[in-house]
């Protein structure tokens, strides 16, 4: 499992090393903010803007966007078998003991190609239909192209969770009305904590892919900065074409990119959807899977919520550490939780005040994330084993 609480510079370690980024691609992302923000759209849209190393996205039809799923969505991760990987139905339960591995319960499984596309008929139960479902709803855009059409906020997905999503916001479930057989719940917002400030009714994802849909809509409002004032009224848009978010779903989505880091299935995806020299793909790429720390880097002065409340308050040495153990210094009761770079959980160990020692005896050499858990939230450091 990949729900790391990340300090942002420490998920580019994780993502450059794979990310098939072509050359200068990102060389005129020079400035911070909101600036940032418009250099990166001029990189991702379908414009020749003068760029220094010009890049110009493809605009598919939707019908292309079932193509692109063939190869950006199938499951290489899960169960590993080839079928679709919808983020409403995908089943993922962490395995504990020494194996740590990753065991799917999938309900159901759809295949390309087959009579399981949507035709018109059923969805009236989950398990009977997979379509396409835009994360950022069609209504916010009247359904109009490109965005209809753009692989990286549309998705293949259950049919019927998809209609009852519906056009609902992402957030916090308080109390659902609806759990869906890999987790997905539908219900009134959680008015506390980071996801504080809406009451009406969201649909919260399993934890798994809360990043990938952060950074769906990070994408989104970069890509198409400049329709955002145009579009219409959604309660997770500002209406401005800057901030683009409330505080409220501001904060969430900045909690799900920062917990749940960047997944190899996301690094693929973004490859697949680019496409690389294919002419039959997008040929843009989404910018905060590539580079992670973008997302603080536009919007940190925008951030409510106190995202860093214990990282000074935890101390871990020595680090890098030659030897079988590491101390942890807290004065707090806080579960340690330690991931290899591609989020493979490794092991995990209570510490307090009084019993402070990390063992890491059985680690390799290698770099590793440490996830420290407290009553006073979390943060995630980053440990050298020499």
């Amino acid at each position: 499992m990949k729900h790391i609480y990340f300090i942002i510079g420490l998920l580019l370690v994780a993502t450059t090393a794979s990310a098939q980024i072509p050359t200068n691609y990102y060389s005129s992302a020079t400035g911070t903010g909101y600036a940032l923000k418009t250099q990166l759209k001029k990189i991702i849209d379908d414009v020749n803007d003068g760029l220094s190393t010009e890049y110009t996205s493809i605009n598919l039809s939707y019908g292309d966007l079932y193509d692109t799923f063939e190869l950006s969505d199938k499951d290489f991760y899960f169960e590993n078998n080839g079928t679709l990987l919808d983020m409403y139905s995908e089943g993922v339960i962490a395995v504990p003991g020494p194996a740590n591995g990753i065991n799917d319960t999938d309900s159901y499984e759809y295949t390309y190609g087959s009579a399981q596309q949507d035709d018109g008929t059923l969805g009236t139960e989950e398990g009977q239909r997979f379509n396409r479902e835009h994360i950022i709803p069609q209504a916010v855009f009247d359904g109009d192209t490109p965005m209809k059409n753009d692989a990286h906020f549309v998705v293949p997905t259950d049919k019927y969770v998809n209609g009852r999503r519906d056009n609902f916001p992402f957030g916090v479930v308080q109390n659902a009305t609806l759990i869906t057989t890999n987790g997905s719940k539908l219900g009134n917002n959680l008015n506390s904590g980071y996801s504080a400030g809406y009451t009406d009714t969201v649909f919260e994802p399993i934890d798994e892919f809360k990043g990938d849909i952060a950074r769906m809509y990070f994408y989104f409002v970069t890509r198409y900065e400049d329709d955002m004032t145009s579009f219409n009224q959604y309660d997770m848009f500002d209406g401005s074409n800057d901030k683009c978010f409330t505080d409220t779903f501001l904060n969430i989505l900045y909690t799900w990119h920062v917990n749940d880091p960047v997944s190899q299935r996301e690094i693929d995806r973004n490859n697949n959807i680019d496409g690389i020299g294919n002419t039959t793909r997008q040929r843009n790429r989404n910018p905060f899977i590539d580079n992670p720390q973008y997302v603080l880097d536009i919007w940190q002065n925008e951030l409510t919520i106190n995202e860093f409340e214990i990282t000074n308050t935890i101390k871990m040495f020595p680090n890098p550490a030659k030897g079988n153990v590491v101390t942890i210094s807290t004065n707090d009761d806080i579960l340690v939780e330690v991931y290899d770079i591609l989020g493979k959980k490794i092991k995990s160990q209570n510490i307090s005040s009084n019993l402070n020692k990390l063992d890491i005896s059985r680690l390799s050499k290698g770099i590793y994330l440490v996830k420290l858990n407290s009553s006073k939230g979390s943060t995630t450091k980053k440990l050298i084993k020499q």
